[in-house]
């Protein structure tokens, strides 16, 4: 199970990058269980009803295009796979570099499907 675990958090951590440079989140919601617990520094969402609807502030910066290094995943087993991610921020058109941030995600994968995201700033 745990090739398939890190399988499935793979193909999420592609799509929720896609999704923070486009602003497109639909893709997101096939990878979530229904009873999805989305956390983050600011914010706490349950459900994947609330995500649907409370998901909004994932989207790229406005005079910013953001980069993604790719994530290495640590199975730590029964469907917990945590991965640290360096985002890459750099100005729209001269592509000169803003900043970077330095974050961990914590997921949990259960039947097929992302059951719990935790985002945290770690740099």
């Amino acid at each position: 199970m745990s090739a398939e675990d890190l399988t499935v958090a793979r193909e999420f951590l592609d799509v929720l990058a896609a999704a923070a440079s486009t602003g497109e989140r639909d893709a997101i919601y096939g990878l979530l269980a229904h009873d999805v617990v989305w956390l983050t520094p600011m914010r706490g969402l349950v459900g994947l009803d609330e995500v649907r609807t409370r998901l909004e502030w994932l989207r790229p910066p406005a005079t910013l295009d953001v980069e993604f290094a790719e994530p290495e995943l640590t199975d730590l087993g029964d469907g917990h796979i945590v991965s640290d991610v360096r985002e890459v921020y750099r100005m729209k058109g001269s592509g000169d570099f803003a900043y970077h941030r330095d974050r961990r995600i914590d997921l949990t994968v259960r039947d097929g499907r992302i059951a719990r995201y935790e985002m945290r700033v770690v740099g």
